[in-house]
C-alpha cells in the first residue's frame, strides 16, 4: 500500500477508534441507536431514489420507440438480455447469492446474530435495476428491504452494538427501505413488526418511527407529496356492497394460496436445473413470452396499476396483440384473469432465471388484478349488478398483499398510504382481514417466512419457540461423564463411579459407539457386593436411553423428546458416535440467559 495512504487509513482507524471509546463512556447504546436509525433512514431515503431513478432510466430508455397499437418483438429480446447481464453480474462481480432478499434478512435475524454482508448495502439494487428495467416481472421493495437492511447491519456491526439492538438497527432499515419507496411510513414499520416479527416494546418503536419518518422525509422532499398511484375516490362504498367485499376476501385468499403454491412449485423446477446458463435461457425464455404476450407484466407494473384502479380498463391492451379488440368486453375480461394466472409464472420466472427482485409488486399487481376482474365479472355476467371496479381492484391489493405477506395490518395501511384511499378503510379491512384468515387456513407462513420454517430456521412472535430456534444442540452438550464398556466388570465399573461427579454413564464399543447407558440408581444395590465384581460385566446391567438425540436436530425438537421421554439427561450422537449428553437444566439456563438477552426493554 501507498505509505501516505497507509498513514490516513491508520489515523482513521485510530479517530474512529476514539470515537467509539467515548460513545461507550457517554452515550447509552438505547439512546445511541436512535441517532443511528436517523441515519439509516436518511440513506435509505436516498438509495431508494437512486434506485426508483435507476429502474425509471433504463426501462424508459429501452421502451421509448414501444408500438401501443400492436405486438412488439422487443418483448421478446429485453427480458432475456436482462436476465443474462445479471447472471453474469452476480456469478463474476458479487460472486454470492442475492435473490430472496427479505428471506435473507429473516435468516440473519433469526441464525446469524443480524448480520448481513456489506457488498448487500447496494449489490441488490444494482442487479435488480437492470432485472426491472429489461422487464423482469419482480418487485423493488425486496431489493430495498435487503439494502436497508445491510446498511442498518453495517452501521450496527461498526459500532459494535449488541446483538439485541442490531437486530432493532436491521428491522430499522428495512422499515425505511419499505418507507423510502413507497412513501409509506407507518406502513414501512408495519412491515418490520409483521413480516420480520421483531417485537413491538418501548425499545424498538422508537428506532423504527424514527428511520421510517425520516427515508419518507426524504423522498417527500425530492418527489413531493404526489402519492405512488393516483386515485381518484369518485364513487363510495356503500354499505350493502359489504357482502361482496367478503367474498373478495375469500377470493384473495385462495389467489394468494395460488400465488405461494407456483412459487414454490417454479422455484422447484429450476431449483433442478443445475446449469445456470441453461436455467437462464429456459427462465429468460419463458419470461420473454409470458411478457410478448401480455405486456402489462413487463417490470413492476405500477403504471398498469394506476389504469385499473382509475378504471381505464381498455389501456391494459396497449402493445399487445389484443390491441384491436381492446374495447370487446369478454376478450378483455379474458386477458385481465389470463394476467392474474400469468404473473405468478412471469415472477417464478424471472427469479428462477437468475434476476434479482421481490414478490411484494406482484402481490399488489395480482390484487389490483384480482379484484378488478371480481367486479368485472359480476358486472357483466347479467345479474344486474353495479360494482365499482376501482373500488374493487384497490380492495384486492390489500387482500392479495395480506394473504401472501401474511400481513393484514401492513396490507390495509399501505394500500391506503399508497393511494390515498382512506374512504375506502372499512372495505380494505373486511377484505384483508378475510383474505389473512383463509390463507391461515392452508399456509401458516408468508411466502418470505416458507423456505426458513421447513427448515426450523424461522423466528415468530412466539417467544418460546423463538428462543427456541436461537439455542443450537452443540452449545448445550456436556462431555464430562465418564464412558464405560461392555467389557467391564462391576470392581472396574465401581471404580470408574468413585471419580466422577455424574450418576449416568454412556457405554461405548471399541469405535466410540454408543450400545447403551448405565444409571447409578440402577446398581446401587448391587454395586457393594464385592462377592458380584469378578462375575457381574457392564453388558449385562447396562440399560437402552429412552431417545438420543442428533447434533443437528433442533432444539424444539430436542425439547419434544424431552416431554415424550421424561428423561433429565439424553446422549447426543453423530453416526452412531457418542458426542456428549444434553440435560434439561442446562437447556432451560440457556433459554434464560437468552430470553433476556433478547427481550430485555
Amino acid at each position: 500500500m501507498n505509505p501516505v495512504l497507509h498513514n490516513i487509513s491508520t489515523t482513521g482507524n485510530a479517530w474512529f477508534y476514539c470515537l467509539l471509546m467515548w460513545r461507550e463512556k457517554h452515550i447509552k447504546e438505547k439512546k445511541f441507536v436512535l441517532f443511528l436509525a436517523l441515519i439509516v433512514g436518511i440513506v435509505c431515503g436516498f438509495a431508494a431514489l437512486a434506485f426508483k431513478w435507476l429502474i425509471h432510466y433504463i426501462s424508459s430508455s429501452l421502451l421509448l420507440n414501444i408500438d401501443i397499437t400492436g405486438g412488439n418483438y422487443l418483448y421478446l429480446v429485453y427480458p432475456l438480455i436482462g436476465i443474462l447481464i445479471v447472471s453474469c453480474y452476480v456469478r463474476y462481480v458479487v460472486r454470492d447469492d442475492i435473490s430472496h432478499g427479505v428471506t435473507k434478512v429473516l435468516f440473519a435475524i433469526s441464525q446469524n446474530k443480524s448480520r448481513l454482508k456489506p457488498h448487500n448495502c447496494y449489490t441488490s439494487v444494482v442487479a435488480a435495476s437492470i432485472t426491472i428495467g429489461f422487464g423482469g416481472s419482480v418487485g423493488s421493495e425486496g431489493p430495498i428491504v435487503y439494502t436497508g437492511s445491510a446498511i442498518g447491519s453495517t452501521l450496527g456491526q461498526m459500532f459494535r452494538l449488541s446483538p439485541r439492538l442490531l437486530m432493532i438497527l436491521v428491522g430499522c432499515g428495512a422499515a425505511a427501505g419499505v418507507a423510502g419507496i413507497f412513501k409509506a411510513p407507518l406502513s414501512g414499520a408495519l412491515f418490520t413488526l409483521e413480516v420480520l416479527m421483531l417485537d413491538l416494546t418501548t425499545v424498538s418503536v422508537m428506532p423504527l418511527l424514527i428511520s421510517s419518518v425520516s427515508a419518507a422525509s426524504v423522498a417527500y422532499i425530492f418527489t413531493g407529496y404526489d402519492v405512488q398511484f393516483f386515485f381518484t375516490q369518485s364513487e363510495n362504498f356503500l354499505t350493502v356492497r359489504i357482502p361482496f367485499a367478503i367474498l373478495l376476501g375469500i377470493v384473495c385468499g385462495f389467489a394468494s394460496l395460488y400465488f405461494i403454491r407456483v412459487m414454490a412449485m417454479m422455484e422447484g423446477f429450476y431449483g433442478k436445473i443445475k446449469n445456470p446458463w441453461m436455467r437462464a435461457a429456459i427462465g429468460g425464455s419463458i419470461l420473454a413470452v409470458l411478457i410478448f404476450i401480455f405486456p402489462p407484466l413487463y417490470g413492476e407494473g405500477y403504471d398498469v396499476i394506476t389504469s385499473m384502479i382509475n378504471g381505464d380498463t381498455a389501456s391494459v391492451a396497449d402493445g399487445s396483440i389484443f390491441y384491436a379488440d381492446r374495447n370487446v368486453v369478454w376478450i378483455i375480461g379474458l386477458y385481465i384473469a389470463g394476467l392474474c394466472l400469468a404473473k405468478a409464472f412471469a415472477t417464478s420466472s424471472t427469479n428462477g432465471a437468475g434476476g434479482v427482485g421481490g414478490t411484494f409488486a406482484p402481490s399488489l399487481y395480482m390484487g389490483c388484478m384480482t379484484g378488478f376482474f371480481f367486479a368485472y365479472f359480476l358486472n357483466h355476467i347479467g345479474l344486474g349488478f353495479d360494482l365499482s371496479v376501482k373500488n374493487f381492484a384497490l380492495m384486492g391489493m390489500a387482500g392479495m398483499m395480506s394473504g401472501v405477506m401474511h400481513a393484514p395490518l401492513m396490507a390495509i395501511f399501505l394500500t391506503a398510504e399508497l393511494t390515498g384511499g382512506y374512504d375506502l378503510f372499512l372495505p380494505l379491512l373486511i377484505v384483508s382481514t378475510i383474505s389473512y384468515g383463509t390463507i391461515k387456513i392452508f399456509e401458516p407462513y408468508s411466502i418470505y417466512a416458507i423456505r426458513l420454517a421447513k427448515r426450523g430456521e424461522l423466528l415468530t412472535h412466539h417467544k418460546d419457540k423463538s428462543v427456541l430456534r436461537l439455542l443450537k444442540v452443540n452449545n448445550v452438550i456436556e462431555n464430562d461423564f465418564k464412558p464405560v464398556s461392555p467389557e467391564m466388570n462391576l470392581k472396574q465399573m465401581v471404580d470408574v463411579i468413585s471419580q466422577s461427579s455424574r450418576n449416568l454413564f454412556p457405554v461405548l464399543d471399541g469405535e466410540g459407539r454408543l450400545m447403551g447407558i448405565v444409571l447409578l440408581d440402577d446398581i446401587r444395590n448391587i454395586m457393594f457386593r464385592p462377592d458380584l465384581y469378578k462375575k457381574m460385566y457392564v453388558s449385562k446391567f447396562m440399560t437402552t436411553p429412552p431417545a438420543t438425540i442428533q447434533v443437528g436436530d433442533t432444539m424444539e425438537s430436542v425439547m419434544k423428546t424431552f416431554d415424550r421421554t421424561s428423561a433429565w439427561n439424553l446422549p447426543v450422537v453423530e453416526d452412531g458416535k457418542y458426542i456428549g449428553f444434553v440435560s434439561k437444566s442446562k437447556i432451560f439456563n440457556s433459554y434464560r440467559r437468552v430470553l433476556r438477552h433478547y427481550s430485555e426493554d
